[in-house]
């Protein structure tokens, strides 16, 4: 059913950090007025920039404010057996022998890049509970890849490896697991660098910022994407795969600036990133474009459209969102955010009938995704108290939510 409300959660917080409603605002910078009528559900949702405040007040991280609903959800027992083999094949056991050989057919590069592909493709797909289960064999393939052969050979090994761990970081961030993404990103960057691959460093620097957004370190993120960008520009953008793993570094670094509350940074970055998206036109494709940074014009109008949500511009949000025709290689997940946020920003703009539509059509895509999502939630209860006549559908979609009456 329905998420708990930001304001419960905020309130939550706020007493397990012994602060009154004054000293959260005090210590974040946030007015006391908002922390308020948050708390007393007088308001649904905030800006991202205030949600990062909010959460560097009380010392946690944004995804404990938002509640982000992880991939797989959480009971508050143990970690299942899955999420223990993913842990072990990150962190391979101390003094353990070394993996011994499945065989060279399974272990060729064409193979490993297939594998590698159909666990991106799992990851992009939200199919978070397969890919627990692939990936420990997946890690420990590349593993093996990387210790033996000739130099050449290992070295396509450590790129697999990198690949497979970065995998492995992405999926532990989405599952609320942001230490164990980490440590999965520093392995994944270790073999980066014993790789012959010139950008899998830059990749993996991206996933480590990302990480860092979540942990509200966004000064972090946004040193180390605007660092890496700054490689990959000097020596690498003349080829598609340096275009987009620069563009996918860019829209990084732009998000951290936007959740900084500097919009205007944010906004002339990703503009740059737009303009760069259209030079992949003039440039022969990937081989594995999916094992490279998504990164399209599609993908940079849907970020434009979130931060514009994010930053309280509705009306330039569905001007930037209007007539949008989005790339077949859009993974699905980036397709239900632009729904969400378009529905945002119907809803702001008070086009309660809009906002139904765009609800309606992200039911159809991923019901139980947008069931466990606060933001789907807090839209649908500003809809039902603010229309007086409410449109055609908002009911059914309240039911589905658990939003009460």
């Amino acid at each position: 059913m329905a998420s708990e409300h930001l304001g419960d959660r905020l309130s939550r917080l706020r007493r397990l950090a012994d602060l009154t409603q004054e000293g959260l605002a005090e210590r974040s910078g946030v007015s006391v007025d908002v922390v308020r009528k948050l708390e007393q559900k007088r308001k649904h949702s905030a800006r991202l920039p205030t949600l990062h405040a909010l959460s560097k007040g009380l010392g946690v991280e944004l995804t404990s404010l938002l509640g982000d609903p992880p991939g797989v959800p959480s009971t508050g027992e143990a970690d299942p057996p899955a999420l223990v083999a993913v842990r072990r094949a990150i962190m391979a056991p101390l003094f353990a022998p070394p993996p011994e050989p499945i065989g060279a057919e399974r272990l060729s590069p064409p193979l490993l890049r297939s594998e590698l592909t159909e666990g991106w493709t799992l990851y992009h797909d939200a199919e978070f509970g397969r890919l627990m289960e692939v990936l420990p064999g997946i890690i420990a393939d590349a593993r093996l890849a990387a210790a033996v052969g000739t130099p050449e050979q290992r070295a396509a090994g450590q790129a697999a490896l990198g690949k497979a761990l970065q995998l492995g970081g992405h999926l532990a961030i989405r599952l609320g697991k942001s230490d164990l993404a980490l440590s999965a990103l520093e392995r994944a960057m270790e073999a980066a660098g014993q790789s012959a691959d010139p950008l899998l460093p830059a990749m993996v620097s991206n996933s480590v910022a990302w990480a860092y957004q979540r942990q509200n370190r966004l000064d972090d993120a946004q040193h180390l994407a605007v660092y890496a960008a700054d490689g990959v520009e000097r020596e690498h953008v003349h080829t598609a795969e340096g275009v987009r793993v620069w563009g996918g570094l860019l829209m990084s670094a732009a998000t951290s600036y936007a959740r900084n509350d500097d919009y205007d940074t944010a906004d002339t970055m990703m503009k740059t990133a737009e303009r760069a998206a259209d030079r992949l036109a003039t440039l022969p494709p990937p081989p594995d474009g999916k094992l490279v940074s998504v990164f399209s014009r599609s993908s940079v109008r849907i970020e434009r459209v979130r931060l514009a949500v994010q930053h309280e511009r509705p009306e330039e949000a569905l001007n930037l969102a209007k007539g949008m025709r989005l790339s077949k290689d859009i993974p699905p997940s980036w397709r239900t955010w632009l729904l969400l946020d378009v529905a945002r920003a119907h809803t702001d703009v008070g086009d309660a009938a809009g906002a139904v539509r765009a609800l309606e059509s992200l039911r159809r895509v991923a019901p139980s995704w947008m069931r466990h999502h606060t933001l789907a939630v807090a839209i649908v209860s500003d809809l039902r108290e603010s229309s007086t006549r409410p449109p055609p559908g908002l009911r059914k979609l309240a039911e589905f939510l658990g939003v009460a009456p």
